[in-house]
């Protein structure tokens, strides 16, 4: 093996996936985290596809089961809470062969960092500063600890990667707004409360959404339009004086109990949805996966499943290659990438059915959602939206 050594930053899901298979195939990854402890949380995530596919490769589709959730109608409802429109989910799991169920994103991450926790070196509370490139390593400085040397450095750090911007430049260059915000929380005992179902309010380009959790817990999520990104990453109290004007006129009886306990939460997700989109993944030694390289934004649906895939083909990719960097970057890039634009490009266009900014768009999503009842309609939006046509290589042999 020519290159043996693998520094991969983030400890999210793309992260601790590439390491799981890079000491698979015999390589030595370090994990570095920037946040002092494993991240738990985050909004929920269907898994399904490409993504399914390589947690089975990695037996890990029982524990994933066990801590998922079955949701079996997703809802939209007026102001009194009366159903206006919805879809079984019966009809996305009939799509996909039953392989298909949902599940907080941080316990999926959790479930997948468990594989390596004991088994590789990693670094909480620190993050890579400067990452200086030689023909022989690559020589990587800490914001904490002393610089090391490593053989290959990839970047799993998410949609504000600091690989990227160190390798690459600032993040302007290379995020695509879609023109949304969103965010999420969990509370406990929240009164209104329906086991199974996705419930969803929505006005003219914004939406809030609750679904229930196990332990009395429900999880709650906003969206929101906005013609302009933020000038700034905001802090918590930002965010919530944010939610709060957006949200505090909404006629839903649920909303103003809902912005009460926002103002109480002390873990609060928030950010913008858009995708990254940059030339190459790699450059020299260093390469870049999920959506610090290609971020399909939440509209795509299986964000990480494709960073489970990208963590997959990289990995695999490197050991066919006996470690080439350069033969191994080459090729992971040419059997995703194709596939991932033309992820990108179907989430774009989903963008405005997703939350509609007029009330004539509500009227026309609430009339195809009740068209879903029909076979034929609901064939073609599994079609178009849903199926993946990927196979994953086998790199066994």
């Amino acid at each position: 093996m020519r290159q043996k050594s693998v520094l991969v930053s983030g400890a999210g899901i793309a992260g601790p996936a590439l390491a799981y298979w890079l000491q698979h195939w015999g390589f030595e990854p370090v994990l570095i985290e920037r946040a002092a402890q494993f991240r738990e949380g985050g909004y929920m995530i269907d898994f399904w596809g490409v993504g399914f596919d390589v947690a089975e490769r990695m037996n890990l589709i029982p524990q994933l089961r066990d801590v998922g959730y079955l949701i079996d109608r997703v809802k939209f409802v007026d102001e009194r809470g009366r159903t206006r429109s919805g879809f079984n989910v019966e009809m996305l799991r009939r799509a996909v062969g039953d392989r298909f169920f949902s599940l907080p994103r941080g316990d999926l991450a959790r479930v997948i960092f468990d594989t390596v926790a004991d088994k590789i070196e990693t670094i909480f509370g620190d993050s890579i500063t400067a990452i200086h490139e030689s023909p022989d390593g690559v020589d990587v400085q800490f914001e904490q600890g002393d610089a090391r040397r490593f053989d290959l450095v990839a970047g799993c750090d998410g949609l504000h990667s600091a690989v990227r911007q160190i390798a690459w430049g600032q993040e302007k260059e290379f995020e695509k707004y879609l023109g949304y915000y969103c965010a999420s929380f969990i509370t406990a005992n929240y009164p209104h409360r329906e086991e199974r179902a996705y419930t969803s309010y929505a006005e003219p380009g914004r939406q809030i959404s609750r679904y229930a959790l196990r332990g009395g817990r429900t999880a709650l999520f906003f969206m929101f339009a906005r013609g302009q990104p933020l000038s700034r990453s905001p802090d918590q109290a930002y965010a919530k004086a944010i939610l709060r004007e957006k949200f505090e006129h909404d006629r839903w009886t649920e909303a103003p109990e809902i912005l009460q306990r926002l103002e109480t939460c002390d873990d609060l997700y928030f950010d913008s949805v858009s995708q990254i989109r940059i030339p190459s993944w790699s450059k020299g030694r260093i390469v870049l996966v999920g959506d610090a390289a290609y971020c399909p934004s939440l509209l795509a649906g299986e964000g990480a499943g494709f960073a489970l895939a990208g963590a997959y083909l990289l990995a695999g990719e490197l050991q066919r290659a006996s470690g080439d960097h350069v033969v191994a970057y080459r090729a992971y890039e040419e059997r995703f990438r194709a596939f991932i634009e033309r992820k990108q490009k179907s989430a774009r266009q989903f963008a405005t059915s997703f939350t509609p900014k007029t009330r004539l768009g509500l009227f026309v999503r609430d009339l195809v959602l009740r068209l879903t009842a029909f076979p034929p309609v609901s064939d073609w939006l599994m079609r178009r939206f849903v199926i993946d046509r990927f196979e994953l290589p086998d790199y066994s042999g």
